[in-house]
């Protein structure tokens, strides 16, 4: 099952994210064996949708960093949108590792 996690995003901002992936004994999972795919969207119905960059940017200690640009950002309309991170081993199996509420604040600053 998936750990929860609510992201907060600044709309015309940078965002990015770090998680950890650990072993129920609170070891790292090793990640050089897997690639990442992490999905934004208005409802989980939508047809469109926003990529989040997902990088594992530490295999070693199971650290994998979403992000997104500040050109994204401004793009994203205020409100509540879903998103999750699935991770794919070589052997094609997938695990929904994180999922939540992304928010997206409004900005001022123009």
């Amino acid at each position: 099952m998936a750990i929860i996690n609510n992201l907060l995003i600044d709309q015309g901002s940078t965002f990015s994210v770090t998680i950890n992936w650990t072993a129920e004994d609170g070891s790292y999972i090793n990640l050089a064996q897997y690639t990442a795919n992490s999905q934004l969207r208005k409802s989980y119905y939508s047809a469109n949708s926003i990529t989040f960059a997902a990088n594992i940017s530490d295999a070693a200690n199971g650290e994998i960093t979403l992000s997104l640009t500040s050109a994204q950002t401004a793009n994203l309309k205020p409100g509540r949108y879903v998103y999750d991170l699935n991770m794919r081993d070589n052997a094609n199996t997938i695990t929904r590792l994180v999922e939540g509420i992304a928010t997206v604040m409004p900005g001022v600053t123009r």
